[in-house]
């Protein structure tokens, strides 16, 4: 897998992934940045939930849960310290909608993901305290 990632302009990056896929990245206005894009670390954090997302839903539908739909909520804390102001904590919370869903197939998929499968997880786990837990909400 490669990447590339070229200055645009004042703190603003293109990123390009081999699929071919882009998005722009920017630095805080304050440290001379127009806000275009996502910080290059609340990309990480997208990744790990993008990452684990995946996961959730290829497991619960090999399990053929009905899922309506599911989002991942990320929170992290950032090192107390001039630099490198890298994550220390990083909680993710599951979402799963639908009806008749089975918590423990849902609490499973979650679970596999958090501590096997999720890539990004993996890479994280020595340097980040990772916490995850999870709600099944029937549809409104």
């Amino acid at each position: 897998m490669k990447a590339r990632v070229k200055w645009v302009d004042g703190m603003a990056f293109m990123a390009e992934a081999d699929s071919g896929h882009a998005i722009v990245m920017d630095g805080a206005p304050e440290i001379g940045g127009r806000n275009a894009g996502p910080r290059p670390m609340e990309m990480v954090l997208m990744g790990l939930g993008g990452c684990t997302a995946i996961d959730v839903m290829m497991i619960l539908g090999k399990q053929r849960q009905p899922v309506e739909d599911c989002w991942i909520e990320l929170s992290a804390e950032r090192a107390d310290v001039k630099a490198p102001k890298v994550f220390t904590t990083i909680h993710t919370h599951y979402v799963v909608v639908g009806r008749g869903l089975d918590p423990k197939k849902v609490e499973r998929a979650v679970d596999l993901s958090a501590e096997k499968y999720c890539s990004v997880s993996a890479m994280l786990r020595d340097s980040v305290e990772l916490t995850h837990d999870f709600e099944v909400r029937e549809p409104e």
